[in-house]
């Protein structure tokens, strides 16, 4: 079973940059679309970024867009995202799934997700 290891978050004042990893344990990861997650405290979990799996194509919810960049690294089997200008909203603990084109769905069971908090 492939298992989802996020890491990177943490605290960051607001404009200030972090830089988010995903390292997924098989080589499934390098045929999969995958993306990144995000969950505020009292919301429900919302699609922030999708890289296609060669790297070719990205979609980016309108909220980040211009701010944060999602790449990977198929050799390494890893997600990358980095996050620039960050705002208090972008508070949120963050997730990494695989993601059925097809569907749009995750497909993996849920890593346990990097706390990601901006604030002054």
């Amino acid at each position: 079973q492939v298992q989802l290891v996020e890491s990177g978050g943490g605290l960051v004042q607001p404009g200030g940059s972090l830089r988010l990893s995903c390292a997924a344990s098989e080589k499934f990861f390098s045929i999969a679309t995958m993306a990144w997650y995000r969950q505020a405290s009292g919301k429900q979990r919302e699609l922030v970024a999708v890289i296609t799996r060669t790297g070719g194509s990205s979609y980016y919810v309108d909220s980040v867009k211009g701010r944060f960049t999602i790449s990977r690294d198929n050799a390494k089997n890893t997600l990358y995202l980095q996050m620039n200008s960050l705002k208090p909203e972008d508070t949120a603990v963050y997730y990494c799934n695989a993601r059925d084109p097809s569907t749009n769905s995750p497909l993996l069971a849920w890593g346990q997700g990097t706390q990601v908090t901006v604030s002054s």
